[in-house]
């Protein structure tokens, strides 16, 4: 048991160390993910450590480079660029390389057009199948007041007469 231990040990070592440095922990987090041409996009990571910075690569959508600088959230670098007006529609690739060290995060940046930010209010009603409480008919909502009523008269009369004890 001990054998095949330290046989999996080192091969989990072996694995580590050729596994390339900026492979490791962190991603780039891109907001709002989904953004129209001429829209502002932010970035952060938490991956360039504590007081780490980083240099950003917007060039797949046609931004050119931005800085990460560390941000009041503590271990994160945060920045930001403008997507140009001329960028066509699709998903792109949103890099950013830390100043220490080999590490580097990418995320992804989707492109659509009409894609804006602004609040849609709902119109209309939703068809739930349930119905309200005052329906379109005011002699459908009568009947059905009167038959609920109806119903628990014939309810109670039937009760009170068991409890009697005339039976059924």
């Amino acid at each position: 048991m001990r054998r095949i231990a330290r046989l999996l040990t080192g091969a989990a070592l072996v694995v580590a160390a050729g596994a390339p440095a900026w492979a490791g922990t962190g991603s780039l987090d891109v907001y709002p993910s989904s953004v129209a041409p001429g829209g502002q996009v932010t970035v952060n990571t938490a991956a360039c450590g504590e007081k780490g910075s980083a240099v950003g690569d917007a060039g797949a959508v046609g931004a050119g480079t931005f800085t990460l600088a560390p941000s009041s959230h503590k271990g994160e670098a945060i920045g930001q660029f403008r997507v140009p007006e001329s960028a066509q529609p699709g998903t792109y690739e949103i890099l950013a390389k830390c100043a220490e060290g080999d590490r580097q995060v990418s995320g992804d940046l989707l492109v659509a057009l009409g894609a804006a930010h602004e609040q849609v209010q709902p119109r209309g009603s939703m068809k739930t199948g349930v119905g309200g409480a005052l329906g379109a008919d005011p002699v459908q909502t009568a009947a059905g007041v009167a038959a609920l009523a109806v119903a628990a008269a014939g309810g109670t009369w039937l009760l009170h007469r068991r409890a009697r004890g005339d039976g059924y």
